[in-house]
């Protein structure tokens, strides 16, 4: 649903990364149809590609680029005005508390840091559609409780957030509801709460 945090929970070979791919336009569906945010992923994959964001599971920033530069550098790749971009940029350093580093190269950030950075970049074009592959794995539990903030955050800014994840605490903390995947197919879609499903991790 438009503007909530919907989580993607299953474990590992269930089909979740194959399914973000699509959703991603990094593959195209063998069977059915996809539709984001009014477009036909068969149709128009590039309209798609503008209207979402992506973060992978391990932040990749470019190293050699200093914080702005890989923000500037992102927006760029989007297409944005130099004007928007700059803005932008200010913007996600201010929000994800990376203004003090915003000279600093990639390369010298802690993985914590590098993580925000990460996901700053995924926003840069504003997303409708924002998808986040294990946002806090592998964390300490500051950085960790900070992304987690953070997120909640942006998500009241209207940006539909769709989080993959193995930790159940995550999905508690973040998600309105979650679909559960095994052996390929969702096995059920329900609010966090609703537990009793949990065996069928």
């Amino acid at each position: 649903m438009e503007g909530e945090i919907f989580g993607f929970l299953g474990p590992n070979g269930a089909g979740k990364s194959t399914t973000v791919r699509i959703l991603n336009t990094l593959l195209l569906p063998t069977s059915g149809s996809v539709t984001i945010a009014g477009h036909d992923l068969g149709r128009e994959p590039f309209a798609i590609k503008a209207s979402i964001g992506l973060v992978p599971e391990i932040s990749n920033p470019y190293l050699e680029l200093r914080c702005y530069e890989n923000l500037l550098f992102t927006g760029r790749l989007f297409g944005l005005s130099g004007k928007t971009v700059r803005k932008e940029t200010d913007h996600l350093l201010n929000f994800f508390e990376l203004e003090s580093k915003r000279e600093v190269k990639a390369e010298f950030l802690s993985k914590g840091l590098r993580r925000r950075l990460t996901i700053a970049m995924g926003l840069i074009n504003r997303p409708k559609l924002f998808f986040l592959d294990k946002p806090v794995s592998g964390l300490d539990i500051k950085s960790a409780r900070l992304i987690k903030r953070l997120i909640k955050k942006r998500n009241k800014e209207c940006t539909t957030i769709f989080p993959t994840t193995h930790q159940l605490d995550v999905v508690n903390e973040l998600c309105d509801r979650v679909a559960i995947i095994q052996n390929g197919k969702i096995k059920v879609i329900d609010t966090p709460q609703k537990w009793r499903y949990i065996h069928l991790l």
